[in-house]
């Protein structure tokens, strides 16, 4: 498994082991992309939901055999919560043991004991430092911009030294540093010393071309003609200013895969109108494509 990343030869390459899972990345994406492998340094992935940046984490961990390790970031995140914890309850039920099996016997070692406590078996590790001891693997740290400065501190220390440390046993240094994505839906701007520690990446919205081969390549089953009316009436959606969310690829193929199970294989203005949940996520969204539906079918 070591030799995984480094066999990937060219961005062409990584651009087509991410198709062999269904991930089509366009060439701007697969060269920073192979570029963060090559370099052994994070790649920092923002843009608009849906178009693709966990998808892209998840699909570099399929591609490379590696197993996909994943961070949800949120607010009031804190660092043990990312890094590891002790197992108290298991730790309260050991020392009740030692003090029933040792209650008849003189003179305890309490620096024994304590130490006992802190036993790597009662180690609860979390997911940073889960990828720094089972590397190679992929660290996928979704949604970073939910977190705050001094989360995103902590997070910068560990990526640049790919090190933690754990008072009670040492020092923990990855073997070699795991494959680390990062994505933000830029709610707040991620401050410039982590961005400096990654390459980084915006991804929009595919063209029309390239999310209808999307749906194509992960709903095989759909028509060409199908999959062109979807696309060009979620990217209509997209261009309305108006919408709270507009939908992403997920929402696409949510929306194709609903007009699969209903059996259609074209989109018509009765079936559009009952299935937009599948499309949009908000009612006033609804509300206001339903209004001009007809004109978002007809282009």
């Amino acid at each position: 498994m070591l030799g995984h990343v480094e066999d990937i030869a060219s961005a062409a390459e990584l651009a087509q082991r991410l198709a062999g899972t269904g991930y089509l990345a366009d060439e701007g994406l697969a060269t920073i992309g192979f570029i963060a492998l090559a370099m052994h340094r994070p790649l920092l992935l923002e843009g608009e939901p849906g178009t693709g940046k966990t998808a892209l984490a998840e699909a570099l961990a399929e591609s490379l055999d590696l197993p996909l390790i994943r961070l949800q970031c949120y607010e009031g995140i804190e660092a043990s919560q990312a890094l590891y914890d002790w197992d108290f309850p298991r730790q309260i039920l050991h020392l009740r043991t030692i003090e029933a099996t040792r209650a008849a016997q003189e003179g305890v070692d309490v620096e024994e004991v304590e130490k006992s406590l802190f036993d790597e078996r009662f180690l609860l590790a979390r997911p940073v430092l889960r990828a720094l001891r089972e590397s190679p693997a992929v660290l996928l740290v979704d949604e970073i911009d939910r977190a705050d400065d001094e989360f995103e501190a902590f997070l910068l220390e560990v990526l640049s030294t790919y090190q933690v440390s754990i008072p009670e046993l040492g020092t923990i240094t990855a073997t070699r540093p795991p494959v680390v994505v990062l994505t933000s839906n830029r709610t707040r701007e991620v401050h410039d010393a982590l961005k400096r520690r990654c390459l980084y990446h915006w991804i929009d919205h595919p063209g029309m071309a390239r999310e209808v081969e999307i749906v194509r390549r992960r709903l095989p089953q759909v028509s060409q003609r199908l999959a062109g009316q979807v696309v060009a009436a979620v990217q209509r959606m997209r261009a309305n200013a108006d919408l709270l969310k507009p939908p992403g690829v997920a929402e696409t193929l949510d929306w194709t895969e609903a007009l699969l199970a209903l059996g259609r294989d074209s989109l018509d203005l009765e079936t559009a109108a009952a299935t937009l949940g599948a499309v949009l996520k908000y009612r006033e969204d609804a509300d206001r494509v339903r209004a001009s539906l007809d004109t978002v079918l007809a282009g």
